[in-house]
């Protein structure tokens, strides 16, 4: 079955065919093979810009010299989890009533299904000034080092640069077009290890209990205020998401505990900043008790913002055109690709309602789709239609 008709590239049939690729991050699972091949009969130039085990695609139409309108997206998706919880094949890519079921759903193949459909309506009477970059990557869903990174540096290094990007993630909370991103918070992740020395129980005083020093240390981080919010995110926040001390018995005293702690943060901080703050209070501590506080930091990205400008106007006037709503303009939620992109380009974020991304029975009403697909539709004619 095509998805290109007298009426144009068809996104949720699109869609369907995304979500019947079984691409759990890393498996390509045929959903680039299957976006490159319409992308190359549509007369974009193609390239496979894969990187260790991750698959991504680079698409352009248009000369590299021109002003470019760019688009970031995913097609991995999380593993299903239970098969058995779901009343769907995950999959099958199934419609009933209206709604479009499968992994993948929401986040994010029906983005990508609509910017490539409307990108290839939109080229076959583009224009001669037009020039459209499409980044497809296969690791979002995972550790995200060999994806978007990995399309950003082949770019720099084939001097390919886009103006302006787009990135279609779902963003609206409830109804289609109440929410965009013009920004993230950053993330990282804390881990402590507290060493001391093992003893038994009745004889504290020949022992070196680190738990205590741990739970001193984790609940003065919890009790912390961070900041009271910026002009465009809220409050950062620390949140304690383990404590461990694997002990089996209750009457040793434990050589060694842990803990773990997330971070989001806002443009009030930088990740370098909050590690040394958080060496400052292990070492505190360490210094009060005596236990020994190693600290290991993963950062997962940078806060960051795109002001309020042409480019989130751009977006908002589609949006509003066809919805008949003004998005909001958040940096709420997780992390993205966006936060590669920022370094490369002015990004912003729109896509559909993802209240079930993630979920078993992810889903979407179809109705959505096709309307994203006029969204991005009138955001490429707009953008090309203006001077910059």
């Amino acid at each position: 079955m095509s998805e290109t008709s007298t009426t144009g590239t068809d996104p949720v049939l699109l869609t369907q065919r995304l979500i019947q690729c079984p691409s759990v991050t890393p498996e390509e699972g045929g959903a680039l093979v299957l976006l490159e091949g319409l992308l190359a009969e549509a007369g974009f130039a193609c390239t496979r810009v894969d990187r260790g085990d991750t698959s991504n695609l680079f698409a352009r139409w248009g000369s590299k010299n021109a002003r470019t309108l760019g688009f970031n997206g995913h097609t991995d998706v999380v593993p299903v989890g239970d098969e058995s919880a779901w009343t769907v094949d995950p999959f099958g890519g199934e419609i009933k009533e209206g709604v479009l079921w499968g992994r993948g759903a929401t986040d994010m193949k029906s983005g990508v299904a609509a910017w490539v459909a409307a990108a290839i309506d939109y080229v076959q009477d583009a224009p001669e000034d037009a020039s459209l970059v499409i980044t497809i990557t296969g690791d979002e869903e995972g550790d995200a080092t060999d994806g978007t990174v990995a399309i950003l540096d082949w770019m720099d290094a084939q001097g390919e640069t886009m103006t302006d990007c787009i990135v279609g993630e779902p963003t609206c909370p409830n109804e289609m077009g109440e929410m965009m991103k013009i920004g993230r918070r950053g993330s990282m992740t804390a881990f402590f290890t507290a060493r001391g020395v093992q003893g038994h129980a009745a004889y504290p005083h020949r022992a070196k209990n680190p738990v205590p020093a741990l739970a001193r240390l984790i609940a003065d981080l919890d009790a912390h205020v961070l900041d009271e919010g910026t002009d465009h995110f809220d409050a950062s926040t620390l949140a304690v998401t383990t404590m461990d001390v694997d002990n089996p018995t209750t009457n040793v005293i434990p050589a060694e505990a842990r803990a773990t702690v997330n971070i989001r943060f806002n443009d009030a901080h930088t990740s370098d900043e909050l590690t040394r703050w958080l060496r400052s209070e292990a070492d505190r501590i360490a210094d009060a008790t005596g236990i020994d506080i190693d600290m290991r930091v993963k950062v997962s990205g940078e806060s960051f913002v795109t002001p309020p400008g042409a480019l989130s106007e751009l977006v908002a006037t589609s949006v509003k055109s066809e919805t008949g709503r003004d998005p909001e303009l958040s940096t709420s939620g997780g992390t993205s690709d966006a936060r590669f992109v920022k370094n490369h380009c002015p990004v912003v974020e729109f896509g559909l309602v993802g209240k079930t991304m993630h979920q078993v029975d992810e889903r979407v009403d179809v109705d959505q789709i096709r309307q994203l697909k006029a969204i991005y539709t009138q955001v490429m004619q707009d953008y090309f239609s203006e001077q910059p």
